[in-house]
């Protein structure tokens, strides 16, 4: 009895101390205004924003650019017609920098490419890939970055980062100075370590939304998240980046397939890359993007570009070039390697 007695207290305290460790680390939104939102990249391909609208979806993420010469395909298709439907938008870069002047040369680069354009949410930094870098270099590089790109665009900035190391990498500076928007998936409120509330809460990457082909990850963001300035960025000096799209503006009689004849592309890609559902349907000033080749693109040794030819297939070119179909199809993020299309340009690695 003596024994089961003794059990029980022990019990009845780890049971409170479970409960106090839970409280302790849970933290809570920044505001009670609560926007629903998503973000999206190259990986969500052509989305209806009409119908992600319609859904509820107020506030979208859009991922801009990668590196100091990735641009996402879809950046400006997602932007255009994000902005078109009324959404909340924001910006997030990709930070792959391995030093502080990796970071710097970012931030320039990200600052470019959304020169001009007008953004509702703070503008965010996308860094959990550190490879071999201390949890001091990793912070040095995240300061770099965000205070760089604050000074250059004039907006607030945010970290997105996911649970672990908000409480294990990030340190007490980034938290005092910049607010997060955490990743935590499966819990009513994420875990936290240097911050007090959030921003911004990813609770899945395996959202299901009308509109939108496959999964996308969903969140929950603070009002606090807006900017107080929502004007467009213009960043002084900027020099724009050579960015892999080019323009053309729909005339009186122009029909898609007339339009990619003229750029050696196909209807078909064009459609998908500009998110039209019917292609038979385009209007007088429509802007339509037309893929072409990023001439940072022809310094990079690592990779060849290829520009596919009608008939093409996957197969055929991994053949060409004695390189696997999963090797080029991860280089292009292609999920189907058996839909490619007329025009398309590929990046093929080069083995040494």
């Amino acid at each position: 009895m003596k024994k089961k007695l003794i059990l029980f207290v022990c019990l009845f305290f780890v049971s409170i101390f479970m409960s106090f460790s839970v409280k302790v680390f849970a933290f809570p939104s920044s505001s009670n205004i609560l926007l629903n939102g998503i973000d999206v990249s190259e990986w969500q391909g052509n989305i209806d924003f009409e119908a992600v609208k319609a859904s509820g979806i107020d506030t979208v993420y859009i991922k801009s650019s990668e590196g100091d010469n990735y641009i996402d395909p879809y950046f400006m298709s997602h932007y255009n017609n994000a902005k078109n439907n009324g959404f909340n938008i924001g910006f997030y870069h990709f930070l792959t920098a391995s030093s502080v002047s990796d970071a710097n040369a970012q931030a320039k680069f990200f600052a470019s490419v959304i020169n001009g354009l007008s953004c509702d949410c703070k503008l965010a930094m996308d860094f959990e890939i550190f490879n071999d870098l201390s949890i001091q270099e990793i912070n040095d590089i995240s300061l770099e970055f965000l205070s760089t790109v604050e000074e250059l665009t004039g907006k607030e900035v945010v970290i997105y980062s996911d649970a672990y190391n908000a409480r294990n990498t990030f340190n007490d500076e980034l938290a005092s100075r910049y607010p997060i928007w955490v990743a935590d998936y499966g819990v009513s409120e994420p875990e936290n370590g240097n911050w007090s509330t959030w921003e911004g809460f990813q609770y899945t990457n395996q959202g299901l939304i009308s509109g939108i082909s496959g999964y996308v990850d969903r969140d929950y963001f603070s009002s606090d998240i807006l900017l107080s300035d929502k004007s467009s960025i213009d960043v002084p000096n900027s020099t724009s980046p050579i960015v892999n799209t080019d323009y053309v503006i729909v005339k009186y009689g122009n029909t898609l397939s007339q339009i990619a004849l003229e750029y050696n592309t196909s209807y078909q890609y064009l459609a998908k890359v500009n998110n039209i559902s019917n292609p038979n349907l385009i209007y007088i000033g429509e802007r339509i993007y037309i893929p072409s080749i990023d001439n940072s693109d022809l310094h990079d040794t690592s990779h060849m570009l290829y520009i596919v030819k009608r008939g093409n297939t996957l197969s055929q070119i991994s053949r060409l070039y004695d390189v696997s179909i999963v090797s080029i199809a991860d280089l292009n993020h292609i999920i189907n390697p058996n839909l490619i299309f007329a025009g398309q340009i590929l990046r093929i690695p080069v083995i040494n």
